[in-house]
């Protein structure tokens, strides 16, 4: 499988070098994340191939958030990294069983993992981004959970993490409302 590197400063490398033009054609590619890669090495990356942010209809809303967020410093103590994962959860029993397969970005503190609705983005975008496995989930019984090796594809990764930062960061508006 053709692999990429996700660079720090949003810029991607293909073959050993940065790449230019055509970022379409990388969207199956396998990815890899630079040491140090951040939540704001993901907004660098869509501002330097501006052609990704139109893979999601979600973008525009928390593009302007990351616009008005502090050049640096933007992150928590109470986690220690973001994770972006791959679900896939048998559901439904009794009844008609499904199965669902999905991404998920969520923060890990202590080895826990936390979900992000208690977050806004500017507590988020210098926090370590890690790419995690994929945990099967059996009928909702999270104590039998397998986890496996997976991985990720550049569209995976750019519209998982625009969906989950779409409806699972608590918005700058919402939080003035509270």
């Amino acid at each position: 499988m053709n692999s990429i590197l996700l660079k720090q400063d949003g810029w991607i490398i293909h073959d050993k070098n940065i790449l230019e033009n055509e970022p379409v054609g990388m969207l199956p590619y396998k990815i890899h994340l630079e040491e140090g890669y951040t939540l704001r090495a993901y907004f660098k990356m869509l501002d330097n191939y501006p052609v990704f942010k139109k893979l999601n209809f979600f973008s525009p809303g928390f593009f302007k958030e990351y616009g008005q967020s502090a050049s640096s410093g933007c992150s928590c103590d109470s986690l220690d990294y973001l994770e972006f994962s791959k679900i896939i959860e048998m559901i439904g029993f009794p009844g008609e069983p499904r199965l669902e397969i999905y991404n998920s970005l969520h923060g890990i503190s202590k080895k826990n993992s936390l979900e992000l609705k208690h977050y806004q983005l500017n507590q988020l975008l210098d926090m370590p981004v890690t790419l995690g496995k994929l945990k099967h989930i059996i009928f909702g019984d999270k104590v039998d959970q397998f986890e496996f090796d997976t991985v990720f594809n550049l569209f995976e990764f750019i519209d998982g993490i625009a969906w989950e930062l779409s409806f699972n960061i608590g918005s700058l508006e919402c939080s003035l409302r509270r």
